[in-house]
């Protein structure tokens, strides 16, 4: 590590780095199993309701503009503490909430604070680790991470069993407690802090979007995670409303598809010991094109087709996901925060739009959703081809890593 941590230690700061990124999947798919009940119960729209999801997503998004940055010029450290404090709070009155309107507003509040708290433990990655070994930090607090949605939705019908929908918000209030206090053991790792004044702190965002190779990257690894997003926020009404399942069966074929998301970090460095980069990431993108086509023909004929189609393209995205931020991160020698807030800025904020375009025809969910994967398998094969041999990509990325298999064995 680049900083030591002597409170924490090895473990301890993988830890922490594991329960910053489970806050997104936590936050979302807690009350996952709710979204019918709540439909129900406050008498609206499927549409309305995953304005919870999306309007949670783009505050989110701008969240990571705005603490990014400012985490440049204050320190990782402070930016969490604050960032925490305001989720606490917010939680706690999306669990008052008693209409749709108030949830809403109090999901934006959450989701601004989520923001600083994910793009501070992407920057710390950053911060702390160089290369390979970060390849290998992302791969694992990734695979870990992704215990959040497998277990979210079980919780969450669980407490929908013993309690309300209300009783979840309480729940990540709580959580977020218990990160803070854990946050208080962290040593500041930001290096160098940048100087001027605060307001310039967000001008670093437009250096770093102007960087044409960083920009290019960033399209075609935001629009990848789109096809999961969409999942997510069609996937309890296609289980639920559309094949019959109860919200407890729903809870564990959804953790299915969360445990197979598991996989991919651990499926991409394996693959990356026998094929280039370059090459599984392209085969990524082949899958959730060709998966689109499936989902299309096949999709709606019963719960179990669509959940391997969907597990299938689920593993494809996570794979992608490391190799991705990698990449983009490497484009950047400096500037990290506003690296780090633009990357989860644009995945968040095109996911939040692949919801709501697959939600706009409530009729038909499964095949918008084959539609949009469709479109994006093919818009990302085809911007991955035209990139994947230059310079700025090839020099980035090992090859593989046959060498480094033996020296590990050895």
């Amino acid at each position: 590590m680049n900083v030591e941590q002597p409170v924490l230690g090895r473990k301890g700061t993988l830890f922490l780095l594991i329960v910053l990124g489970a806050f997104p999947p936590l936050t979302m798919d807690l009350y996952l199993p709710a979204l019918p009940q709540m439909t129900e119960t406050f008498s609206t729209s499927h549409s309305r309701i995953n304005l919870t999801l999306g309007a949670y997503m783009i505050a989110f998004a701008v969240g990571m503009l705005f603490w990014g940055p400012l985490s440049e010029r204050t320190g990782r450290k402070p930016v969490l503490f604050a960032a925490l404090a305001l989720y606490i709070v917010a939680s706690l009155l999306c669990a008052a909430s008693f209409d749709v309107e108030a949830l809403i507003a109090a999901r934006i509040i959450q989701g601004f604070a989520g923001g600083g708290v994910t793009v501070i433990g992407t920057s710390i990655v950053k911060d702390l680790f160089d290369g390979r070994e970060r390849e290998r930090v992302m791969a694992t607090v990734m695979s870990l991470v992704l215990i959040a949605p497998m277990a979210a939705p079980i919780l969450g019908a669980f407490l929908l069993k013993v309690a309300s929908w209300h009783m979840m918000f309480v729940f990540l209030a709580i959580f977020g407690s218990c990160v803070l206090l854990f946050v208080t053991q962290y040593r500041e790792t930001l290096a160098e802090k940048s100087t001027g004044h605060f307001l310039r702190s967000w001008n670093r965002l437009g250096v770093v979007l102007v960087n044409p190779r960083f920009a290019y990257l960033l399209v075609i690894f935001s629009l990848a995670p789109m096809s999961l997003m969409a999942f997510i926020g069609i996937s309890s009404y296609v289980y639920v409303d559309g094949f019959g399942m109860s919200e407890q069966t729903f809870s564990f074929i959804f953790a299915f598809n969360a445990g197979c998301a598991m996989i991919g970090p651990t499926l991409y460095l394996r693959l990356t010991r026998v094929f280039s980069v370059q090459n599984v990431i392209l085969a990524c993108f082949a899958i959730i094109l060709l998966g689109g086509v499936a989902m299309l023909l096949w999709g709606g004929l019963s719960p179990i087709i669509f959940a391997a189609i969907a597990a299938f393209m689920t593993i494809a995205v996570i794979v992608v996901r490391v190799p991705g931020a990698n990449l983009l991160l490497d484009q950047q020698q400096r500037d990290t925060g506003s690296a780090a807030a633009l990357i989860q800025f644009s995945v968040t904020l095109m996911g939040a739009a692949g919801i709501q375009i697959v939600t706009l025809n409530a009729q038909n969910l499964v095949h918008n959703y084959g539609v949009l994967l469709v479109s994006v398998g093919t818009g990302c094969t085809v911007l991955w081809l035209l990139v994947k041999n230059r310079p700025f990509v090839a020099d980035k990325v090992s090859q593989p890593f046959k060498t480094e298999a033996v020296l590990e064995r050895a």
